[in-house]
């Protein structure tokens, strides 16, 4: 894992080896564009990759990172890839709109652990999905980062399923999660993530669920008073760059960029982690009060509405998930 420290003396390095090989020509510019903000491990992951490659090709390439949307938004991204404009992006699920396979990026209660999230991110469903998504989105995946797991808030305690008793809350607009939910028992209501605070504030919904990054940023400690903890979604996301720009890249380069992505995935796993407990004390601090549940419970009453949800074609993979 990199240090903060380290990180720095990385970028100041690469800074100084870019000014000391100035002769050398710029050969290609990586346009890398990604939904999350400054503050977010996968932004900082990402000026840390652009260092590295530049670093590793002695400047030849050059990664330049928009974070915010300010390259446009996900889809369009992964459009941009396919049609030549845009070269790099951080996408999950999304794929699945090319390959379904994508789709087991966020499978509710699919992972126990992070541990167990791993196992399949690096084993053979995750070189599965990553040759996938290569084929049939035309976009390659070259390393990933965990995601904070969801959650669900809400102003009492919830610790098992028969205690949400019909809740109202918000979820995605993701079938596979608003029939999870119908399944444990509340009463989802699928709606734009802008909605959320004034619906939580005027009562229209009495929860949600997100990730603890999420549920800081959007500042739900001023609606909610309870983060039950029922991490029913692990999921992870790739890094990723335009099939056609990779086949551009002499073998050598190639490797200089997956190099440069496998210190960028040890940077990130280093950050999350810190960042999940920075998070989490700090919404303590604004009086949230965190909730043991019982996760297993949660997961028995979901399995059957999972399994039904997802597609034919990735169904026996998530049966066995399950099994394990």
């Amino acid at each position: 894992m990199i240090s903060i420290g380290t990180f720095k003396t990385l970028v100041t390095g690469a800074a100084f080896a870019a000014f000391a090989t100035g002769a050398v020509a710029q050969e290609m510019t990586l346009k890398l564009g990604h939904l999350a903000n400054e503050q977010n491990s996968w932004h900082k992951a990402s000026m840390l990759f652009a260092e590295e490659v530049a670093a590793r090709t002695d400047g030849r390439i050059a990664v330049e990172v928009y974070p915010n949307d300010s390259l446009g938004r996900e889809i369009d991204l992964i459009n941009g890839m396919q049609l030549g404009t845009v070269e790099m992006t951080i996408t999950g699920e999304s794929l699945q709109n090319w390959a379904p396979m994508a789709a087991l990026l966020a499978i509710p209660y699919a992972h126990n652990s992070l541990e167990e999230m791993d196992a399949v991110a690096s084993g053979e469903i995750g070189d599965q999905i990553e040759a996938e998504i290569i084929a049939r989105a035309q976009v390659r995946p070259i390393a990933y980062f965990a995601r904070g797991p969801r959650n669900l808030t809400a102003n009492r305690a919830i610790t098992t399923p028969e205690e949400l008793q019909r809740m109202r809350m918000r979820v995605p607009n993701v079938p596979l999660f608003v029939d999870t939910w119908t399944a444990l028992g509340a009463q989802p209501m699928p709606m734009a993530f802008s909605e959320v605070f004034t619906s939580l504030q005027n009562g229209t919904i009495a929860g949600q669920e997100n990730p603890l990054a999420l549920i800081q940023s959007a500042s739900f400690n001023e609606v909610q008073t309870h983060v039950n903890l029922t991490e029913h979604v692990r999921g992870w996301i790739y890094l990723t760059i335009a099939e056609q720009v990779w086949q551009k890249m002499s073998e050598e380069d190639q490797a200089h960029v997956l190099e440069a992505a496998a210190v960028a995935q040890a940077f990130e796993r280093e950050q999350f982690l810190e960042d999940e407990q920075l998070i989490r004390a700090d919404l303590e601090a604004k009086g949230m009060t965190f909730v043991e549940v019982d996760q297993q419970a949660f997961a028995e009453a979901s399995r059957d509405a999972v399994i039904a949800g997802v597609d034919e074609t990735i169904r026996p993979i998530v049966e066995e998930l399950f099994a394990n």
